[in-house]
C-alpha cells in the first residue's frame, strides 16, 4: 500500500460511479419513453418543435460533470507529479532488459529497497530505448525516455514486496524486464544501507533457489540467456562452463576456454569477448555484483551440464 493508491483509486471509483449512474438513468428513461409513448397510446404523435431549456440542460449538466472529473483528476495528478521536499532520491537506470537502482551513496541494487513511511523520489534514466516504470500495486507509472530526465515518487505505508514492470514495449525480452520493490522498516533499511548483507527475498520461488540461480533471475540475466540450451538473444548458459568458445576480442577471432576467469570477465566487461554468432548487446553496469555474488553465479554455472 502506498499514498498514491487512494488518490488513483478514488478518481477511478468516482468516474466509474458517475458513468454507472448515467448508464442506469439512460436505460431507465429509454424503457420509460418506449412504454409511455408507444404507438397504441399515441397513434397520432404530437409535433415538438424543441425546448431551449432541454437543450441547455443536456449541454450544461454533462459539461459540469466532466469538469468535476477533470478537477478530481487534476488534483491527483498534481499530488503525484511533484515529489515533496526532502524526499529520498533513487536513480532508476532502465535498459534492455533489466532495472538497476542507484542510491545517493553510490550503492546499486537490482531491487528497489525502500524504508516504510518515507517519501521516495525515483529519477528515471533510460540508457537505450523508451521504458515504462510501472508499479501496479502502487498505481504509479512513468516513462523513462532517452535524453530526458523524468521522475515519479511514492510513499510505502505497509511492509512487503511489489513487482516493478516495464509498460513500454522495448524489444524481444520486454516481458522479462521485471524487478521488485521491497518496503522494509526504517531500521532494516538503515542496516542494509550501512553495508549489511541482509537479503530481502520474501517467500517467493527465487528465495528457494541456489544463490547463483536466484542471482540470474534477480539481475535479469535470464532475459537474454537460457539455462536449458534454448537460443535467445545471448548464448545459453547450459554447459558453458569448461566449454570451448569461439569469440571476437578486439576484432580478433580466437578460441578460449570458458573457465572462471573468462566468465568473470564476461560479467564485469561484457564487451570484451563476444561469442561468435551473437550481437554485442549485453549492457555494462554489472559492477552491481560483488565478488562473492559472481562466485555464486560461477558455482551455479558449473552445475548446468
Amino acid at each position: 500500500m502506498a499514498a498514491s493508491v487512494p488518490v488513483v483509486d478514488g478518481a477511478m471509483i468516482y468516474i466509474i460511479a458517475i458513468c454507472a449512474l448515467l448508464f442506469f438513468l439512460i436505460v431507465f428513461f429509454l424503457i420509460y419513453f418506449t412504454v409511455r409513448f408507444r404507438r397504441s397510446r399515441n397513434p397520432e404523435p404530437s409535433e415538438i418543435r424543441g425546448s431551449v431549456l432541454l437543450e441547455l440542460s443536456w449541454i450544461i449538466v454533462p459539461t459540469l460533470i466532466a469538469l468535476t472529473m477533470f478537477v478530481y483528476g487534476l488534483t491527483g495528478f498534481k499530488f503525484l507529479r511533484m515529489a515533496p521536499k526532502g524526499s529520498m532520491t533513487v536513480k532508476v537506470h532502465a535498459r534492455q532488459w533489466s532495472w538497476v537502482f542507484e542510491y545517493d551513496d553510490g550503492r546499486k541494487s537490482p531491487d528497489l529497497i525502500v524504508p516504510l513511511g518515507r517519501n521516495v523520489r525515483c529519477e528515471l534514466i533510460a540508457e537505450d530505448v523508451i521504458h515504462g516504470f510501472y508499479i501496479p500495486a502502487y498505481r504509479i507509472q512513468q516513462d523513462a525516455v532517452p535524453g530526458i530526465r523524468t521522475e515519479v515518487w511514492f510513499n510505502a505505508s505497509s511492509p512487503g514486496s511489489a513487482y516493478i514492470l516495464c509498460s513500454q514495449y522495448c524489444g524481444k525480452q520486454h516481458s522479462a524486464m521485471m524487478a521488485k520493490l521491497i518496503a522494509v522498516p526504517a531500521s532494516q533499511f538503515d542496516a542494509w544501507r550501512a553495508g549489511s548483507n541482509v537479503r530481502f527475498t520474501g517467500t517467493d520461488a527465487a528465495s528457494r533457489m541456489p544463490r547463483g540461480q536466484s542471482l540470474l533471475f534477480e539481475r535479469g540475466c535470464i532475459s537474454c540467456h537460457s539455462v536449458d540450451g534454448a537460443v535467445m538473444v545471448g548464448p545459453t548458459l547450459k554447459g558453458v562452463f569448461g566449454a570451448t568458445v569461439t569469440v571476437k576480442s578486439g576484432g580478433v577471432r580466437k578460441t578460449v576456454t570458458a573457465d572462471e576467469t573468462y566468465i568473470r570477465r564476461s560479467i564485469v566487461e561484457p564487451g570484451s569477448d563476444i561469442v561468435e554468432g551473437f550481437p554485442n548487446t549485453m549492457p555494462p553496469g554489472m559492477d552491481v555484483l560483488s565478488d562473492a555474488e559472481i562466485n555464486d553465479i560461477i558455482s551455479y554455472l558449473k552445475t548446468l551440464r
